[in-house]
């Protein structure tokens, strides 16, 4: 009785030792001895123990992070340069079989090929162009990696540090160009102002009496402050007259006192 008792407590264990439940967002490689037979698909799966083992790939989207890299620019800049790459896999057969350890790979190649890309271009168009930056990276390393079965979906630029000079002296430039661009304005400004100011005096000359309204509203605007006063030294009709506006009261005269005659 025992004896059946232990034969049964032992096909028990090692019927549940064999037991393997796959997630629907993983896959399983099975091998028997060491070679591989098949891939397992997710659900409830039974191997044999001790003879056969499985390795499970996770074929979701990955995130592996490029560390910080010193790289030379083009035009002598030297930059710490760090990024992200997205990949996932689409063939585990080959992500297992063909290479050791595919995130370690990936890293080294996304390291390589950052420094290779960043090197041969200018700051300026590291700085300005990061997407252009990334898709270069990603075409370099996609060439490698689709023999292990393996699909980059994104090569993304995170980071660039500048030495303390460089940025002090990227502030100046900004500063000078802004500080350009104001200049422009205000004298642009200026120049519409001016010509403004001239059409409007071309329009009061025709009119003496707009510019005596000009006149009283300047005083006007003047004397809201109540800080000042104003002195007249002389009585405007003193003030000379507009060479037109002379000629027209000499008509009037000259028409009054012909009226008077008759």
């Amino acid at each position: 009785m025992d004896i059946f008792l232990i034969l049964f407590s032992a096909v028990v264990v090692f019927f549940f030792a064999g037991i393997r439940i796959i997630f629907e967002y993983k896959r399983a490689l099975k091998f028997r001895f060491g070679k591989y037979i098949k891939i397992l698909n997710p659900g409830f799966r039974w191997i044999i123990p001790i003879v056969e083992t499985v390795n499970i790939v996770d074929i979701r989207v990955i995130t592996i992070n490029i560390d910080s890299q010193e790289v030379m620019t083009e035009d002598n800049v030297p930059c710490s340069i760090d990024g992200v790459v997205f990949f996932k896999i689409d063939d585990p057969e080959k992500a297992v079989l063909e290479v050791e350890e595919y995130k370690f790979a990936i890293m080294q190649l996304a390291q390589a090929a950052l420094r290779d890309v960043c090197g041969k271009v200018e700051l300026d168009t590291i700085l300005s162009k990061r997407e252009e930056m990334g898709k270069n990276i990603k075409t370099i390393v996609e060439k490698e990696t689709q023999e292990w079965g393996i699909v980059i979906i994104d090569v993304k630029i995170k980071d660039i540090q500048l030495p303390e000079n460089m940025r002090r002296m990227m502030a100046n430039q900004a500063e000078a160009e802004r500080s350009r661009r104001a200049r422009v304005i205000l004298a642009l400004a200026e120049e519409e102002a001016a010509a403004n100011l001239l059409s409007a005096g071309k329009m009061i000359d025709k009119s003496p009496s707009a510019i005596k309204l000009r006149l009283y509203q300047t005083l006007a605007n003047i004397a809201s402050e109540k800080n000042s006063t104003i002195l007249f030294p002389f009585p405007e009709e003193v003030l000379p007259r507009n060479t037109k506006e002379l000629k027209m009261d000499s008509k009037e005269e000259k028409t009054k006192s012909k009226k008077d005659k008759k």
